[in-house]
């Protein structure tokens, strides 16, 4: 995603990269010990597996853990940083954080056996930003809580929203070409990318605007302006991905590229025969959308004012991912509108017999559970691998599974939580291959 509500993202500015010799020694020897992990033949097993499952001839489910809380994960000092130089220790968090997770918390993690270096893409956003008020209680965790001041309350509010504009400062990639080359070059192969996987949510970005509680009470009351601002999200959304298409800035996400709010994007339909590899477009990719701010919404009006709009922007992909926190489970015949869906996501708060019953083996079922085990007082690993366990012998086997644990707040700084959840998880996982 190349915007955040929450501020401007500035563009990055063209200069030459300067690593001093000590920072160029750390991200070496880091860069060396993904070079080794990632040329070990069990990624490629990975990646067939994961492959597997996205075209529904599934072998075992599949795990993958993200949206870690780093600031309670540092043991032994694994990942503080050391360099000194702005761009060093960018990648040095980058690095650091790969190689701890494959030491620790790997799942069905894959290592790549090179590094990217992104694009110097750049979108003015959507020309509003939250205005908030945040409560936090702990100052080195990013997940806070806020409470969203109204921009947005009548239709003339909406011109508020502006359309994107996306530029590639193609002089700034090249000198993180250079910089990159240079430290990792001769270690392993260094592979430039732009736009991948866009994460597309507008509901997410118009309740900040207008209030969680106004917009609720709006699907009613107001349903000309709600209908409105979705339909000036996704026009925004759609302007933006016109330009990444035709300035050639896309790249595929049939990888180890996170898909939707679940894992990993391997099929085998995509990149799909219609593929130019110098210029590649939506159809070569995955889509996504959600509502998750739509948990309570009927059917009926989650169609509406939700999936009605975002049509324009799904039928526009090769394969598609859909939800996120939202249950969905009384929402099966809606999610069978959804052009070349392949994932669902199965929050916490699903009904699980109701849901794999009406998605069977016809879609993903993206499974999401509950990072709550991981923040109670006492850590109870038989009651994480009992969660587990009900839920894949509800499948009995016949369903298409990933399990993401996701959105974790807290360990109550106890690392190992996640180490064994991870160990736990592909115990049980293992236990339906074949």
């Amino acid at each position: 995603m190349l915007h955040d509500p929450s501020h401007h993202t500035p563009m990055v500015v063209a200069e030459e990269i300067q690593v001093a010799p000590q920072d160029k020694e750390i991200l070496r020897e880091l860069a060396g010990q993904k070079a080794e992990i990632g040329a070990l033949p069990v990624h490629q097993e990975k990646a067939r597996l994961w492959t597997a499952m996205n075209d529904l001839k599934s072998e075992r489910p599949m795990v993958w853990i993200n949206e870690i809380c780093w600031n309670e994960m540092n043991v032994d000092d694994e990942l503080t940083l050391r360099c000194e130089g702005g761009w060093a220790r960018e990648q040095e968090l980058l690095l650091r954080r790969e190689l701890y997770q494959w030491n620790h918390l790997p799942g069905d993690m894959v290592v790549n056996p090179w590094i990217e270096c992104p694009k110097a893409i750049h979108s003015t956003d959507f020309g509003i930003r939250e205005d908030t008020d945040i409560a936090e209680t702990d100052h080195e965790n990013d997940v806070v809580s806020r409470h969203f001041n109204v921009q947005i309350e009548e239709l003339a509010d909406l011109e508020l929203i502006k359309m994107p504009e996306v530029t590639h400062n193609e002089a700034a990639t090249a000198f993180q070409q250079h910089a990159f080359n240079e430290v990792f070059g001769d270690i392993m192969p260094v592979k430039t990318v732009g736009q991948t996987h866009i994460w597309f949510t507008p509901w997410d970005f118009l309740i900040r605007w207008t209030g969680i509680e106004n917009a609720m009470i709006g699907l009613y009351e107001e349903p000309e302006l709600y209908h409105a601002g979705i339909d000036r999200l996704v026009d925004a959304w759609m302007t933006e991905l016109d330009q990444l298409e035709a300035q050639k800035l896309l790249s595929l996400d049939n990888n180890n590229i996170r898909v939707g709010s679940g894992g990993y994007g391997y099929i085998s339909e995509l990149p799909g025969s219609d593929f130019d590899s110098a210029h590649v477009k939506p159809l070569n990719m995955w889509g996504c959308s959600n509502a998750q701010i739509f948990s309570s919404v009927s059917p009926e009006m989650h169609w509406d004012f939700a999936v009605a709009h975002d049509m324009r922007w799904m039928e526009r992909w090769g394969v598609n991912y859909y939800g996120c926190c939202e249950p969905l489970d009384i929402k099966m015949d809606l999610l069978r509108r959804i052009p070349n869906l392949r994932k669902v996501s199965v929050s916490p708060w699903c009904n699980s017999a109701k849901i794999i019953e009406g998605l069977g083996s016809d879609y993903v079922l993206s499974r999401k559970p509950s990072p709550a085990i991981l923040a109670t007082d006492t850590w109870r690993p038989e009651q994480a691998r009992q969660q587990i366990r009900e839920f894949l012998d509800l499948t009995e086997g016949q369903s298409h599974v990933e399990l993401i644990m996701k959105d974790i707040s807290t360990v109550r700084h106890q690392p190992q939580r996640l180490w064994e959840w991870s160990l736990i998880v592909m115990e049980e996982a293992e236990r339906y291959a074949g």
